[in-house]
């Protein structure tokens, strides 16, 4: 079936269920305070109150439910009753899998009857369920344009409606998620760092931002051995590209780089068979950035904010880095390679290097699909963050709650972890000499190392190799997360509201019920 437009409103229009299937989805006990009145006009002809009242009366979630009430037309279910302190209240990840189930594959209607706080992170959730890749030819397969309508149905005690504001916030959000997962879907055959290129082309046009690239021999002339060294034996050259949002009255400069491995063999240190599939994944950091980015902008971001893809194919030619070379990277720091596969930190560590040297940034946010070891530390659900600040990790934390896109600290203790790259012949090794010591830690710190562990702004390192999919499917991780945690910077009344920092003018606005309020020192 073809790939749906989703649209968003603040209110419940008329629509007979024959015409337009709808599945009315939020918590049991946001569904039972609801009157008949509050869903009918969605319901109606087909469906009366007693049916209505029946029907949420009989859910059970465990951990789901749903209840069909009108043949496979009208169908209402119920998220998740049980939410630990490490979950997110949207259940975001239940809203994902209940729209995917019910979703008949054409002009449809989903009813979130959640709260305020919680329509962002269901409507990235909503968006997850409508991935936009594929290359399927079976003749049952249909290229039919077809609408899903997502409306709002506020339920918290002084919820205001919904604005227009909003409203586009929520549209900007879906179709950059939407774009993430496509760009991660997506194979090297067809997207490789020339396609990503043109990704951010797309979305430097939306925006009105000239991208600067820097590509292949360029790389090398320029400093950067860390991408240039990875990506020098692909048949497409790797390339720095920062797209940088420079508004007026910003008194602040924050980079969020993104690791753009189009795909990762592993290089000479190679991958096996079975663990080489996926690796179409490994621009996950790069691709989530890039909707984030796109979001934030949109969103009226008051500072400057740089956009930096370290994009490369770590692949296996002539030319390929071999364990053994020593690479000078950004930062003027020497690595001696021991792994080619330990190659996402390389790249990463030259785009945090030029975000402090050349862009002057404060504050530097690293995402990436980085290590194996993200997914034993922290899961399927949960990306690991690791900073240098007591202040952004707790934000981090908060950020991922709100906006769906979970995260967990990872310990941070470079004067324990850093000698595990100790080379003696360069600055350092590219990858740790025991595998069992706090792995995921020690590659963020690799990160690091290249701006300085006397860096006196804050760094932030995100390793989402795990949540960036889910099955086979992306689920464009990060770009409800970032305008989140840097909501505090942004014009959008409900990024503020949900922002886990406290902005310049006072915090939150009215009605703000944003989990837990921090100011950074």
């Amino acid at each position: 079936m073809g790939s749906p437009k989703l649209q968003f409103r603040g209110s419940l229009s008329s629509i007979d269920p024959r015409k337009s299937p709808v599945l009315i989805v939020g918590q049991l006990g946001h569904l039972t305070s609801l009157s008949f009145s509050d869903v009918a006009p969605r319901l109606q002809p087909r469906v009366d109150e007693e049916a209505w009242n029946l029907a949420v009366n009989s859910l059970q979630p465990s951990p789901t439910d749903y209840c069909s009430l009108y043949l496979n037309l009208a169908t209402v279910a119920a998220l998740p009753i049980k939410c630990s302190r490490h979950n997110t209240p949207s259940r975001t990840h239940a809203v994902t899998k209940l729209v995917k189930t019910h979703s008949t594959g054409g002009d449809e209607c989903i009813v979130l009857v959640c709260e305020r706080n919680d329509v962002y992170a269901s409507a990235c959730g909503v968006a997850r369920a409508y991935p936009t890749y594929s290359r399927k030819t079976a003749s049952g397969a249909s290229s039919t344009e077809h609408t899903v309508t997502v409306e709002v149905l506020l339920v918290g005690k002084g919820d205001a409606p919904l604005t227009q504001e909003d409203i586009k916030l929520l549209e900007d959000a879906v179709f950059s998620v939407r774009l993430a997962a496509r760009i991660v879907d997506t194979p090297a055959n067809e997207m490789h760092t020339d396609a990503f290129i043109e990704e951010v082309h797309k979305v430097a046009q939306i925006l009105d931002i000239k991208p600067m690239i820097i590509r292949g021999d360029d790389l090398a002339a320029k400093g950067f051995g860390g991408i240039y060294g990875v990506g020098k034996a692909a048949i497409h050259p790797p390339a720095l590209v920062v797209l940088s949002h420079l508004p007026s009255g910003a008194t602040d400069s924050i980079a969020w780089v993104g690791k753009g491995i189009v795909y990762d063999t592993g290089g000479l240190s190679i991958k096996t068979k079975t663990s080489m599939p996926g690796m179409k994944r490994d621009c996950g950091g790069a691709a989530g950035i890039l909707g984030a980015f796109c979001v934030a902008v949109q969103s009226g971001f008051t500072q400057n904010l740089h956009a930096i893809f370290c994009l490369a194919e770590n692949a296996v030619g002539p030319t390929a880095t071999k364990p053994d070379d020593i690479h000078t990277l950004y930062s003027g720091r020497t690595v001696e390679i021991n792994n080619t596969d330990a190659e996402g930190r390389l790249v990463l560590s030259d785009g945090v290097a030029y975000a402090a040297k050349e862009l002057h940034c404060s504050t530097i946010l690293d995402m990436a699909t980085l290590t194996g070891a993200q997914g034993t530390a922290t899961g399927k659900f949960h990306g690991a963050v690791l900073t240098n600040s007591q202040d952004w990790e707790d934000a981090a934390v908060s950020a991922g709650v709100v906006s769906g896109d979970l995260l967990h600290p990872l310990p941070f203790t470079p004067e324990l972890h850093f000698a595990e790259f100790a080379s003696a012949v360069a600055d350092m090794k590219n990858s740790v000499a025991d595998r069992l010591n706090a792995t995921a830690s020690c590659a963020g710190l690799f990160i690091a190392a290249h701006l300085g562990f006397d860096f006196p702004g804050s760094w932030i390192h995100v390793d989402m190799a795990y949540p960036v999919h889910c099955g086979e499917r992306a689920t464009g991780y990060g770009v409800g997360l970032l305008p989140v945690l840097f909501g505090h910077h942004s014009q959008s009344r409900l990024l503020k509201n949900l922002a886990p920092i406290l902005s310049e003018n006072g915090g939150c606005e009215e009605n703000c019920k944003a989990s837990k309020k921090m100011r950074l020192s």
